[in-house]
């Protein structure tokens, strides 16, 4: 009975985000309480699943591009990309692209989104365009260069405390993959978006001849700004080393800024997308109960019958498996779900380390597929909406899916010539 009850509460919340009938943040939050009310889960259950890790990290990255807005710096980075891509906008989706994926390899893609998704609508205002075609590229671009290391992607996070692989692992196996991903991805974007890129020749030229360092508004707060960032940075990148979860680094960077420059706390807050944070609270709780009865480890066991334990059949279909699953529930609890199996087939014979690089790759790739695939889509999401360029679940799946499939493709050849041939 709570089999069928899990089901059609999360089928029904799916659908209510896929379609847009209602705001995607309310229907998250129905379907995780009515996972509680209709007793699928427990309240304690629910809450626990909550990955304050992620809600945290999120709310601390917000509130220091908050602070970091008011400065100008978004401008002046905006300016300076459309000068380097000399106005025209393919090559600027490429920029920023290229920006999006780097800085999501060593930070990670959320906090990359949030940096970035505001320089976007910037550039857009400027050149006067929609930013749809430049922050669809960022959201793929920002979670293929998120796949390439241990620290880019929170599932990278989960499956390399699991498994044991550390950063240089992750580097050396998942980074040449994201590579051979992320060049067929820019090749295809010239086809998505080539007849959507026109920018009349006096708005470019006029775009061109400003000044950037005429937007620069308060030099001292940008200077404290970027310290606290930058150290904030640092402290992501050595956070095993020192035993500190990302997101006690995002916040005490965030209280530390506020204390440097004695900044309104209220002010500050009313930076954080609070609909995204509450969208991720109805997601990990509803995810939860659909874990919980046994669904996503039914289908996990189904696909080791399914390949009868062979080596290759099994880590390819555990690859797209993760992609497919990852495109309808968000990567961070699928990714949570399936550990425990990726090690039961491990124990069955099987060599697991082939299986945790296709549950990777999966689980990060897959994340495109959708708007609400992956936490780095849903803020951008947030962000376009808040500045009123809504990205809606359908106007997002066809680009999403076709990225997808041909990651997916890519990542199968690589993992067959790599580990499987």
């Amino acid at each position: 009975m709570d089999v069928a009850v899990a089901a059609t509460i999360f089928v029904t919340t799916y659908a209510l985000i896929a379609t847009d009938r209602i705001d995607k943040t309310v229907a998250a939050l129905l379907g995780g309480l009515a996972m509680i009310v209709l007793r699928v889960i427990d309240q304690e259950t629910a809450f626990h699943a909550i990955d304050f890790n992620v809600i945290f990290l999120l709310a601390g990255m917000m509130a220091l591009a908050g602070t970091l807005r008011r400065t100008g710096f978004f401008q002046w980075v905006a300016i300076r990309s459309v000068k380097v891509a000399g106005g025209d906008p393919f090559r600027l989706i490429v920029v920023l692209s290229v920006v999006a994926a780097g800085l999501s390899a060593f930070l990670d893609n959320v906090t990359t989104v949030v940096l970035i998704a505001p320089v976007t609508l910037y550039i857009a205002m400027t050149l006067r365009v929609s930013p749809f075609p430049f922050l669809v590229s960022e959201i793929l671009a920002s979670n293929i260069g998120g796949t390439a290391t241990l620290i880019g992607d929170p599932p990278n996070i989960l499956i390399g405390s699991a498994s044991g692989l550390d950063f240089a692992a992750f580097l050396g196996t998942m980074a040449p993959a994201a590579l051979l991903v992320f060049v067929a991805f820019v090749v295809t974007v010239r086809f998505f978006f080539r007849g959507a890129l026109e920018v009349h020749a006096e708005v470019r030229d006029a775009v061109l001849a400003l000044d950037e360092r005429e937007v620069l508004t308060d030099p001292r707060l940008l200077r404290i700004s970027l310290v606290v960032i930058g150290l904030t940075i640092v402290g992501f990148l050595v956070h095993g080393v020192l035993g500190y979860e990302p997101a006690t680094i995002a916040l005490l960077g965030a209280a530390a800024l506020m204390l440097v420059t004695r900044s309104d706390p209220a002010e500050v807050l009313r930076e954080i997308e609070w609909p995204t944070v509450f969208f991720f609270v109805g997601l990990f709780m509803l995810v939860e109960g659909v874990v919980e009865v046994g669904i996503i480890n039914a289908i996990a066991a189904g696909l080791f019958d399914l390949t009868a334990g062979d080596q290759s059949i099994t880590t390819i279909g555990l690859l797209w498996l993760s992609g497919v699953a990852s495109a309808i529930v968000d990567n961070i609890p699928y990714t949570a779900a399936m550990i425990p199996v990726v090690r039961e087939l491990g124990a069955q014979g099987l060599a697991v380390e082939p299986l945790w690089w296709s549950l990777a790759l999966g689980a990060c790739l897959g994340g495109n597929a959708t708007i609400i695939g992956a936490s780095a889509n849903v803020v951008v999401a947030n962000l376009a909406g808040r500045a009123g360029h809504p990205i809606t679940f359908r106007g997002f799946l066809p680009y999403g899916l076709v990225v997808v499939v041909e990651s997916l493709v890519i990542s199968s050849a690589y993992l067959w010539v790599r580990f499987l041939r």
